[in-house]
């Protein structure tokens, strides 16, 4: 798998409050998250549930995906977690380029 983008990485960092490094494989992240997560599944499950929730994964979809996929809670929940984390990079790069194609000032909240 390629690597994962420092956005990303730091969007992680930040989210979960943790300190990966930036050079990480996205096999590596995914690893070393999902043991963060079962961790915290082991550990502090109200924190889990508060990061998800902050976080904003889908939750009917990570139901779905913990009921197919009961092998490793971890690596599910870390799948959704960059998924999810991946999809506001975008969104912030397509509203940081339609911001910067010529909008009128007066047309801007």
């Amino acid at each position: 798998m390629k690597v994962p983008g420092q956005n990303l990485v730091s969007a992680i960092n930040d989210s979960l409050g943790i300190e990966l490094k930036k050079d990480l494989s996205a096999d590596q992240l995914i690893d070393i998250l999902a043991e963060h997560i079962n961790d915290l599944i082991d550990r502090n499950f109200n924190k889990l549930v508060n990061l998800l929730y902050r976080i904003d994964v889908n939750e009917s979809k990570l139901r779905q995906m913990l009921n197919e996929n009961s092998t490793d809670a971890g690596r599910v929940i870390a799948g959704l977690i960059v998924e999810r984390q991946l999809q506001k990079i975008a969104s912030r790069e397509s509203f940081r380029n339609s911001d910067e194609n010529g909008i009128d000032e007066k047309e801007k909240w």
